[in-house]
C-alpha cells in the first residue's frame, strides 16, 4: 500500500515539474509554460496565450489574455457565449454600445462575467496589469460596435 502511494506521489511530482504535461486529453499547464503573442483583434498592448483550442473551430477553447495598465477595449460583441475569469488585477467591464467607465463594474481576482452571444460590452484597466482567462466554444470572433474602433482596419 505504501509503495502504491509513493509511486502515485512520484508520478504527481513528475507531472507538476514538467509544467505542460499531456496524457491523452489531459493537460497540466504552469504559467511559465504559456507562450504570449499579440492579439490582432484587440488594440496594441494586449497579449494572448492559447491553452487549448483552436478558437477558429467549433470546439471548446481556453486562453489567457494579458492587458497592460491603462488599457481599454471599445464596445464589441462575440458570436458565442463568453466566460471571463479575472486572475490578476482589477478588470473593469460593462455592457453597452460604447465604453462608459461610469457604467462598468470592477471585477477583482476570482470574479467572473458570463455574456450571451452578440452582447455589446467593453472593458478597461486602471493602473495595473490584468490577466484574465477566457473560456468559450468557437468559432470565435470580435465584432466592434463602431467599425472605426477595429484595430485590424487601421
Amino acid at each position: 500500500m505504501k509503495s502504491t502511494h509513493a509511486a502515485l506521489a512520484a508520478a504527481a511530482l513528475l507531472f507538476a515539474a514538467s509544467g505542460w504535461a499531456q496524457h491523452g486529453d489531459h493537460k497540466m499547464v504552469s504559467p511559465s509554460d504559456l507562450k504570449w503573442s499579440d492579439v490582432p483583434s484587440l488594440p496594441p498592448g494586449a497579449k494572448i496565450a492559447v491553452i487549448e483550442g483552436p478558437m477558429s473551430e467549433p470546439v471548446p477553447f481556453t486562453v489567457r489574455l494579458k492587458f497592460p495598465a491603462n488599457y481599454q477595449i471599445s464596445a464589441h460583441w462575440h458570436p458565442a457565449v463568453e466566460r471571463v475569469t479575472v486572475l490578476t488585477g482589477t478588470f473593469h467591464m460593462g455592457i453597452g454600445d460604447k465604453l462608459d467607465r461610469q457604467q462598468s463594474m470592477a471585477l477583482s481576482p476570482g470574479s467572473i462575467m458570463i455574456m450571451q452571444p452578440k452582447t455589446n460590452h467593453f472593458a478597461w484597466t486602471a493602473g495595473e496589469e490584468v490577466i484574465v482567462q477566457l473560456n468559450g466554444t468557437g468559432p470565435w470572433g470580435v465584432t466592434y460596435v463602431n467599425p472605426a474602433d477595429d484595430p485590424r482596419k487601421k
